[in-house]
């Protein structure tokens, strides 16, 4: 009597038919895919929906939003309303609205330690309100940065996937033979598969140019957390001594304002740090240079006598301070406005997507392995 001949399991989902090279690709492009869609896909969200956050904790708190009033009101009535309104609080720093829609920001510490945040109209000076230290924003950046985990171990962690996503990104393009032609191609819907592999093909071309931009970025990132990362942009440190903390004078932060503006033209001043004596005051802001954080442009005043303590131009970093400062503006999107965080926004989505669908396109291609043995068997 013979044996039954158990039939072969079928092959579960087949890389494109073609040479060794390309087989090989699509091979670690799928493993990678299915091992750490969960993770970078998590990873992709957060970032993106941090592009926003701003915007929905300005929908969360009342003291955020303020009314277009026109023109804004000077830097030393800002300071000095935030001052007056919380007298037993420090000021640490404040910074002008996000939008014209926001109110000023003052961060202030509480005597026990704890930090808060303290709204004014920068139309009227008057203060709006306090929300807590830890928002939304602080939510979605801490998340996404480190996973809440100690910073030593969670950053190395997320950014290390900068190195997968640009193993994906260079192997998509071996997989996707003339993938130029893919912009408009529409989706075949004849069958699921087919359907959700032509959407994950359409959302890969659409988002390469920022597949490779948040891979390049987030392998910076890697490099600093293992001792890469260069020297902070320079800043004037003001000496607080252990003087007890004083308010400043709002006409002398103010003839300050009028002096840097008079001596630096280019600059723009978007936020303040002033020294617990109240003698002090550092601006930084923007200025000629691109794509640097506004704390590369920065200059420090003597409140009493009007010098300038010091004072450093974005344009003057060195070659490696400059990399470290074009990093975050351009993972986050922040150095254009609402148009490009918008498109941020929108090519995250996409990317988010990729993670995502083309694990259910690999649930897809062994449902079919499946459904194939077992018509094979039946026969």
């Amino acid at each position: 009597m013979q044996p039954t001949r158990q039939p072969s399991p079928a092959p579960l989902p087949a890389p494109p038919p073609t040479g060794g090279g390309r087989r090989r690709w699509f091979e670690l492009h799928s493993w990678i895919g299915l091992k750490l869609c969960l993770f970078m896909g998590f990873v992709c969200l957060t970032g993106t929906v941090a592009v926003f956050s701003q915007e929905i904790d300005w929908l969360l708190h009342k003291p955020m939003r303020v009314a277009d009033g026109g023109d804004t009101a000077s830097w030393g009535r800002i300071i000095s309303a935030a001052q007056r309104a919380r007298p037993a609080w420090e000021l640490e720093g404040i910074s002008a609205g996000h939008t014209r829609l926001f109110a000023a920001r003052a961060q202030m510490r509480l005597p026990d330690g704890r930090r808060r945040f303290v709204w004014i109209n920068p139309y009227t000076a008057q203060v709006t309100g306090d929300t807590g230290w830890f928002n939304v924003q602080r939510l979605l950046r801490n998340t996404h940065r480190h996973l809440m985990l100690p910073v030593i171990y969670g950053v190395p962690l997320v950014t290390a996937l900068s190195v997968p996503l640009l193993l994906s990104w260079l192997g998509s393009l071996y997989i996707y033979k003339k993938w130029w032609r893919g912009f408009f191609k529409r989706p075949d819907t004849a069958r699921p598969r087919r359907l959700w592999g032509d959407l994950h093909r359409l959302a890969g071309v659409w988002s390469m140019w920022f597949l490779l931009l948040i891979g390049i970025t987030g392998a910076w990132y890697l490099v600093e957390s293992l001792g890469g990362d260069a020297p902070a942009a320079p800043v004037t440190h003001l000496t607080d001594g252990d003087a007890p903390p004083r308010p400043v004078d709002p006409a002398a932060v103010d003839a300050a304002v009028r002096h840097v503006s008079e001596q630096w033209p280019a600059f723009t001043p978007t936020g303040a740090l002033v020294s617990r004596d109240g003698r002090g005051l550092v601006l930084v802001g923007e200025a000629t240079a691109w794509l640097v954080r506004e704390r590369a442009n920065n200059i420090a005043m003597d409140l009493q006598d009007g010098t300038v303590l010091g004072r450093h131009d974005g344009g003057d970093l060195g070659m490696h301070q400059r990399i470290a400062e074009m990093a975050d503006p351009l993972h986050f999107g922040s150095f254009g406005g609402w148009p490009i965080r918008l498109l941020w926004f929108v090519a995250g989505a996409l990317l988010t997507s990729l993670c995502f669908t083309g694990v259910y396109i690999y649930g897809l291609r062994t449902a079919d392995a499946l459904r194939a043995r077992a018509r094979k068997a039946a026969v």
